[in-house]
């Protein structure tokens, strides 16, 4: 008999939400990385809670793996066209709070993924770029192991 935990971790999202601080660094990142893992009937998408810049050591880290960033600008939750969502990663407290706060009185799972934010680190431009492909290879340990391992059978990964 499943638990209710085990049950949330092993139903099928139809629609998962990456959020983060400024939908700059770490939810794009993990939105291009699900949207190469899932399957494309699963709709994913990211926002932030304050508006933000593109950054351009993402671009770097995530073409070192065959990636890109979504086409659409960073924005935040309040700009998202779509609404509803089976589940919201939050990857920064600040973003956990928005989203526990934005769904009290919804029925949306809300997972906290605690994720470092690559901009704290200093020093070398190697350095950092290192700090980003942490958060990177972080994330997408994360979203195979959590979306993607069950139900890839055959897909190829990353």
């Amino acid at each position: 008999m499943e638990t209710t935990a085990e049950s949330s971790q092993s139903k099928r999202p139809g629609a998962i939400l990456f959020m983060c601080g400024m939908n700059a660094i770490r939810s794009p990142m993990a939105e291009a990385i699900a949207k190469r893992l899932l399957p494309p009937d699963i709709y994913v998408r990211s926002a932030g809670v304050k508006a933000g810049e593109a950054d351009p050591f993402v671009d770097v880290v995530l073409d070192e793996i065959g990636l890109s960033l979504p086409k659409h600008p960073p924005q935040t939750l309040d700009e998202l066209e779509d609404d509803y969502f089976d589940i919201i990663v939050t990857l920064s407290p600040e973003a956990h709070h928005r989203a526990l706060e934005a769904t009290r009185a919804q029925a949306i799972d809300v997972e906290y993924w605690q994720t470092a934010d690559p901009t704290l680190e200093t020093g070398t431009r190697e350095r950092i770029l290192e700090a980003y492909r942490g958060v990177r290879d972080e994330l997408l340990k994360r979203i195979e192991a959590r979306f993607a391992l069950p139900l890839l059978q055959g897909r190829q990964t990353i």
